[in-house]
C-alpha cells in the first residue's frame, strides 16, 4: 500500500495525477504545458501547491545560489517535471540532490 512510504497517500495521489495529465495530454509538450497542467487538477483535488519556488542552495553553512522546484505540494514534496523520452542519469541525479 501506498502508506509505507514517506507521505505516501499524497505521493500515490500525486502519481495518479501526473499520470492523468500524461493520459489526456500525451507527448510533445513542453514541461511548462505539463506543470500548468498538473496545477489544475492539484487545485481541482484539494491539494495545496506552489510552482516555480526558490529555494536557497548552500554549503558548508553559505548560500551557493537559487534552485528552483517546479512544484512544491503540501510543504511536503517537491515535483521535478521531465518532459523527455527517457530519464537519463542526470534527470535522476536533479531529482535526489
Amino acid at each position: 500500500m501506498a502508506t509505507e512510504f514517506l507521505h505516501g497517500e499524497l505521493t500515490y495521489k500525486l502519481i495518479g495525477l501526473g499520470m492523468e495529465v500524461h493520459g489526456q495530454l500525451g507527448s510533445g509538450f513542453l514541461e511548462r504545458v505539463y506543470e500548468n497542467s498538473l496545477m489544475i487538477l492539484l487545485r481541482k483535488n484539494g491539494i495545496r501547491a506552489e510552482q516555480q519556488v526558490p529555494i536557497k542552495v548552500r554549503f558548508q553553512g553559505e548560500v551557493l545560489g537559487d534552485y528552483c522546484a517546479d512544484i512544491i505540494v503540501e510543504r511536503k514534496v517537491i515535483l521535478e517535471l521531465k518532459a523527455a523520452d527517457r530519464i537519463t542519469d542526470i534527470h535522476k541525479a536533479q531529482a535526489l540532490n
